[in-house]
């Protein structure tokens, strides 16, 4: 098997694990252990604060370390952390597991995103596309093994096993890929130490990617808004849970059938016309949802929204890989990874503020005119290196 197919895999198989840990039966989960509806939140968040903290420091080591090791490192924590959610009995260990869960795709994520880029400039948008495509198709399967795990064993301890099991296969995966050449530039710690910081500093002084990556965050901020309150407008304007389910399916499978395309035409035709036709989209189909009350005017709405996420993320992780020198992959991917948990973090609370004083309708309005002006910022002041 190639290392790409192998990374493909392993991100597949370590998304579909994790997916399965954490949604439907993570709220239920902590529902019995008496959590209240405020701590749920809570808990259910706990593994994306977790990525803010580490995705940049996991990335920058794996220029240091190496990507392999780094890799390793985050399949430990998919491997073994599930295995202690049997022996959980109060609200406030499941969050501190869950923090420690959060390692897993902290540590995977960027370093998995850095080895792809790192295998070919050549068609780099399209390999992470495909990259990004079987990540999301895990995480579309495994909530819904884990609802089904749930519902036939009625056993949580039985159902985390099952997670703890898939979790062990990206190890092994990873443990299959070839070893790479030494990539620190010095032996001692002191070396090392200089390198590691040295690299994080290189990508933050870039604007750039600085802007790239806020890009993204902006993106995820109208993207997690979605996901958090569609819910909640669609149960208000009477659809029921199946309507629910299918209009966000049509959003996610859309997203999933069209980032590897998408990528491949951000290698033909730039990376910037088609970020700025993807966030444009995302922006002029985000404020409509909230207009709507037919399950059939919804739908391909939500596949238009769904584009305009597929056509972007694809395209703005490409750039910030072309941006930035040899060496410095990991150190760029952590940045990005960082900052793009922090708009997917930001997104339901901030709705949920918006919604709460204004409304649905100019709630999401107001988040869309905020991707629109991020998308005018990135116009004019970050240039297509390969243009």
């Amino acid at each position: 098997m190639s290392p790409f197919l192998a990374l493909v895999l392993a991100g597949f198989l370590a998304r579909f694990g994790y997916q399965m840990a954490r949604s439907p039966v993570l709220p239920r989960f902590a529902q019995d252990l008496g959590a209240t509806p405020e701590l749920i939140g809570v808990i259910f968040a706990a593994s994306t604060v977790t990525g803010v903290v580490i995705k940049l420091p996991a990335g920058a080591l794996s220029d240091v370390l190496g990507r392999k090791r780094m890799m390793l490192l985050g399949c430990a924590f998919f491997a073994a952390p599930p295995f202690l959610y049997p022996f959980v009995h109060s609200p406030g260990a499941l969050l501190a597991l869950r923090f420690l869960h959060g390692f897993a795709t902290a540590i995977f994520s960027p370093v998995a995103s850095a080895f792809v880029a790192d295998l070919s400039q050549r068609g780099r948008g399209e390999k992470l596309g495909w990259f990004a495509a079987s990540g999301d198709f895990g995480s579309t399967l495994g909530p819904l093994l884990g609802g089904l795990l749930l519902f036939y064993t009625a056993s949580y301890p039985a159902t985390y096993l099952v997670v703890g099991v898939l979790g062990l296969l990206p190890l092994l995966i990873v443990l299959r890929l070839p070893d790479e050449a030494p990539r620190a530039t010095g032996s001692t710690l002191g070396a090392r130490s200089a390198q590691f910081w040295g690299g994080i500093a290189e990508v933050l002084r870039s604007r750039a990617v600085l802007i790239a990556s806020t890009l993204e965050a902006a993106l995820y901020v109208g993207y997690g808004a979605f996901l958090g309150f569609f819910p909640t407008y669609g149960r208000g304007i009477g659809l029921n849970d199946a309507e629910i389910a299918l209009v966000m399916g049509a959003q996610l499978g859309t997203i999933m059938l069209a980032k590897p395309l998408s990528g491949r035409f951000s290698d033909r035709l730039g990376r910037k016309p088609m970020i700025l036709v993807g966030l444009l989209l995302c922006a002029a189909t985000l404020p409509l949802i909230p207009r709507f009350g037919s399950l059939w005017l919804l739908f391909p709405v939500s596949a238009l929204f769904g584009l305009g996420v597929a056509v972007v993320t694809p395209s703005t992780t490409a750039l910030v890989a072309d941006l930035v020198k040899v060496g410095r992959m990991g150190s760029a991917m952590g940045v990005f990874g960082t900052i793009w948990d922090s708009g997917e973090a930001a997104g339901p609370i901030l709705a949920g503020v918006l919604i709460a004083s204004l409304s649905y309708p100019p709630a999401f309005g107001l988040i869309a005119a905020f991707m629109a002006a991020m998308a005018l910022l990135f116009l004019l002041a970050v240039k297509d290196p390969g243009a």
